[in-house]
C-alpha cells in the first residue's frame, strides 16, 4: 500500500531539517512530500538539500490549501493513504506508524492523532482548551459521535477521503471540526487513537495571542453553519 506523508511548511527554517531527519529515521519506507508555502526564509533551500519531494506554491495559499494541493499529488500519484504532519516537530514521526497501523486494520477513513485521549505531557493554553471543548460538543450535539481533538492536523486518510478532498472546490480555511462534522454528515467514518505531541520549539503558531483564536473560532463557528444548512437544504430537495 503506498502512503506519502504530506506536509505544509511556511518558513520553517529552524525546524524543518530535524523534522525531515526524524522522518527519514523513523519512516523510511514512506513517501515524503513538502508543500512549501511560499516561505520567504530558507526553508525551501534546506528541503533541497535534504533530497526530498517538493511543491512550492507560487504565493502563500495558507495552511489549508498547501494541505489540499499534497493531498491532489497524492491523489493524481495513485497513493493508497496519506498521512498529513505538520513541519514545526510538533509531530512525532513514530507516532505517525500508530495511525498507519490503525488504518490498515480497521480501515476507517480517517484517523485522527489525539492530544486528549489520554493524559500526556501537552500543554494546552486555557483559551485552546476552552475552544477545543466547545468545538468537540458540537459534534457531539450534531453528529453523536465523540471526538476530543477535532482541530489535530495530525491524520491518517484513506483513499475515499484522498479523492473527497482533491475535488472539494470549497475546501475550508480551518479544517477542523467544521469539516469533521461535513464529513460524518456525509458518512464518512472517522476514528480517533491516542498519539503524544511535542510542544513547538521554534517560531510562532498560527493561533497564537488572543485576536487570532478569536478570529479562528468565528471563521470555523460560520463554517459549521454552512455546512448544517447546505445539508439541511440538501435533505429538503432529495425529499421533493
Amino acid at each position: 500500500m503506498k502512503t506519502l506523508i504530506v506536509m505544509p511548511a511556511h518558513n520553517e527554517e529552524q525546524n524543518i531539517k530535524e523534522v525531515i531527519e526524524e522522518i527519514k529515521k523513523d519512516l523510511p519506507e514512506l513517501d515524503l512530500l513538502i508543500v512549501n508555502d511560499a516561505s520567504s526564509d530558507n526553508t525551501l533551500e534546506i528541503v533541497k538539500q535534504a533530497q526530498v519531494k517538493c511543491i512550492t506554491l507560487p504565493f502563500n495559499l495558507g495552511y489549508a490549501l498547501a494541505v489540499q494541493t499534497g493531498i491532489k499529488y497524492a491523489n493524481e500519484h495513485n497513493y493508497d493513504y496519506v498521512i498529513q504532519m505538520d513541519a514545526d516537530g510538533q509531530h512525532i514521526p513514530s507516532e505517525a506508524k500508530k495511525l498507519l497501523k490503525y488504518m490498515e486494520e480497521n480501515n476507517p477513513d480517517i484517523v485522527i492523532g489525539s492530544r486528549f485521549l489520554e493524559k500526556t505531557e501537552y500543554k494546552h493554553g486555557i483559551m485552546r482548551k476552552l475552544g477545543t471543548s466547545i468545538l468537540s460538543g458540537l459534534i457531539k450535539m450534531i453528529c453523536h459521535k465523540n471526538i476530543k481533538d477535532p482541530t489535530s492536523g495530525f491524520q491518517c486518510i484513506n483513499k475515499k477521503s484522498i479523492k473527497y478532498f482533491s475535488s472539494m472546490g470549497n475546501y475550508p480555511e480551518f479544517p477542523d471540526a467544521n469539516l469533521i462534522i461535513e464529513l460524518l454528515l456525509d458518512g464518512f467514518t472517522i476514528c480517533e487513537i491516542p498519539s503524544k505531541m511535542r510542544e513547538r520549539k521554534n517560531g510562532k503558531s498560527m493561533h497564537r495571542g488572543i485576536i487570532l483564536p478569536i478570529k479562528y473560532g468565528i471563521k470555523v463557528l460560520y463554517n459549521i453553519i454552512i455546512v448544517l444548512l447546505r445539508n439541511l437544504f440538501r435533505r429538503k430537495n432529495s425529499s421533493i
